[in-house]
């Protein structure tokens, strides 16, 4: 899950593709959707394969890199090809040394596939607490519960996302057929 995780937000620091939809960028680089104002990471991205050999693989990638990957997906649609997973990831406070748990961050990733690509969205993150919170008001500093600390979280949370779309870019790379080696 942790290699998961870090690829997933590497492959987000190398995307240099266009969003789909109309988003703007902040000045931390989040994606912002400029209809809903909510984060958003989007692309398509071109790869060869049909839209079952995609589905495939990407039914490999979730095994490969969520620990729990019955839990983790919610959606697994051959027909119409489709599959979303609900998962999190953790942020951490920098103290010294020492870093201190500082939360959990749930995310909804929607995985759509078509012959020669698919779509990524990654939406609905949420602090998890006792009702939602939607992480978009880590950007209001006029908020009168506002604390530096938000900036970091953003900041920890784009990092995240862009490793976890690197990873799924490079999990859904054709597998090299293995060639047999003649004597």
């Amino acid at each position: 899950m942790k290699t998961f995780i870090t690829g997933f937000f590497s492959l987000a620091f190398v995307i240099t593709g266009l969003f789909a939809g109309a988003q703007e960028e902040t000045t931390m680089s989040i994606p912002i959707d400029k209809d809903s104002g909510m984060i958003s990471y989007q692309e398509v991205v071109q790869e060869a394969g049909t839209a079952d050999e995609l589905y495939t693989r990407c039914i490999e990638w979730i095994n490969r890199n969520y620990k729990n990957p019955a839990d983790a997906c919610r959606v697994r649609n051959r027909e119409s090809a489709v599959i979303e997973i609900l998962h999190r990831f953790e942020l951490t406070n920098t103290e010294g040394d020492a870093r201190v748990p500082a939360g959990i961050v749930n995310y909804l990733l929607k995985l759509e596939f078509k012959a020669g690509r698919y779509r990524y969205t990654i939406t609905e993150l949420t602090l998890k607490q006792a009702s939602r919170f939607p992480i978009e008001k880590w950007f209001d500093k006029t908020d009168k519960l506002y604390s530096p600390l938000w900036d970091n979280y953003l900041q920890q949370v784009d990092k995240q996302a862009r490793q976890l779309i690197d990873n799924l870019k490079n999990g859904m790379m054709p597998v090299p057929e293995k060639q047999e080696v003649k004597w």
